[in-house]
């Protein structure tokens, strides 16, 4: 299932193209992230429009984390039986869906449904995406191939949420569905139309088999703290800069964008680490995160100190979930399915576990101590990182 062939000689690994397709996995990427990021800012018109206030219509993003995170742990391991390309295109097929009934949601309840069938959907189709990014990876361009995809975050992050905002001014929130909808459904039609080599369905693979792979469970530990840690930080530098610093709410979107940048830049950075090796960048990575953390509670009392460690912080993100997602698929190609739907259930319970956690932090002292506990928690992640093996075996 996986193209690495160590065989292979240098002059060709240079030649390799990365295939087209994984373009259509960077839209991928980018529209459910859209859909991941695009109820923030729109949220008190959805309330405005539904009759609710803005924390009960946030319950419709805590129902879009808790679907996907179970979707992931449980549906993602169909992926090694049915094949990572057919379950995405059913995945994108179901998220059109449940964008389609966002969209039209005459009141609350029903749109936290729908947004729990998008959960539904977006734990399978982000399972798929990472298994077919290192499946069609050429040799020695695993990690430029899995960067490349993982752009679609920067997407999502620097085009998705502004012309959200946008589209919600001029047309209304429910037309900001619609336009995520249409997305999908195109990026389903070139998921369905593209001739991908994937690898012959095998079994599916129940999640405690998975966990039994030799390294699964320590790098999954470290995805767990890598993650609390960014989503525990990210939730509340907006609430800091605008009720600490005093600056306007318009201040956030420059700091999303920064981060953005951070995180798309390193795409060109990639190649250093097919060159290097994955096993052993990792845990210097997350201790590099861990120097950004501790420089962000240094710069917390300056807004033009923060957008340059906000940078950093997207820069080095990238390289860590990158390298993350390298070492898992690496692990045991035939179950590639189950242990991203592994990854992917641990990144939507820390999301959970991190906003609550930091947020009572936050209240109590404020926000600098959030990167370093943020920090903290990136120091378990590089012991946790080095302590995983380099090859992956069934334990007995």
């Amino acid at each position: 299932m996986t193209n690495i062939d160590q065989s292979i000689p240098a002059a060709s690994v240079e030649k390799a193209r990365i295939p087209p397709f994984a373009f259509v996995l960077t839209a991928s990427v980018g529209v459910i992230g859209s859909n991941s990021l695009a109820l923030g800012p729109i949220a008190p018109e959805v309330a405005f429009s539904l009759g609710a206030d803005v924390p009960a219509v946030m319950t419709a993003s805590a129902a879009f984390g808790l679907g996907t995170a179970a979707s992931a742990v449980f549906l993602g391991r169909l992926i090694d039986r049915h094949g990572p390309r057919r379950m995405l295109a059913a995945a994108l097929l179901i998220l059109a869906a449940g964008l389609g009934v966002s969209a039209m949601a005459p009141a609350l309840p029903l749109l936290v449904a729908a947004q729990l069938l998008v959960g539904v959907a977006t734990g399978i189709a982000l399972p798929a995406i990472y298994t077919l990014a290192a499946a069609i990876a050429p040799a020695g361009r695993e990690s430029e191939t899995i960067g490349l995809v993982l752009t679609g975050w920067t997407l999502s992050m620097v085009a998705g949420v502004p012309l959200s905002a946008a589209v919600a001014d001029f047309a209304g929130w429910r037309m900001v569905y619609v336009a995520v909808a249409a997305a999908t459904l195109l990026a389903l039609a070139a998921v369905r139309l593209a001739k991908v080599r994937e690898g012959s369905a095998g079994r599916a693979t129940s999640p405690l088999a998975a966990l039994g792979v030799r390294g699964v469970a320590p790098l999954l530990a470290a995805c767990a703290a890598f993650m609390a840690a960014f989503y525990g930080v990210y939730a509340y530098i907006g609430d800091h800069l605008h009720a600490g610093l005093g600056l306007p709410v318009s201040a956030n979107g420059l700091v999303a964008v920064s981060y953005g940048f951070g995180f798309g830049g390193a795409v060109f950075l990639d190649r250093l680490i097919d060159r290097f090796g994955a096993g052993r960048l990792l845990p210097l990575i997350f201790l590099a995160v861990a120097g950004v953390y501790a420089a962000m509670a240094a710069a917390s009392g300056s807004y033009t100190a923060m957008l340059a460690v906000v940078f950093l912080w997207g820069l080095v993100n990238h390289f860590g979930l990158n390298v993350l997602i390298m070492r898992l698929t690496g692990l045991d190609p035939a179950r590639r399915g189950a242990i991203m739907g592994l990854n992917s259930g641990v990144t939507y319970l820390a999301l959970f576990v991190g906003t609550l956690g930091f947020g009572r932090a936050y209240a109590a002292a404020g926000f600098a101590l959030l990167p370093l506990a943020a920090a903290g928690l990136m120091l378990a992640a590089a012991l946790a990182a080095a302590l995983a093996p380099a090859a992956g075996t069934r334990t007995e």
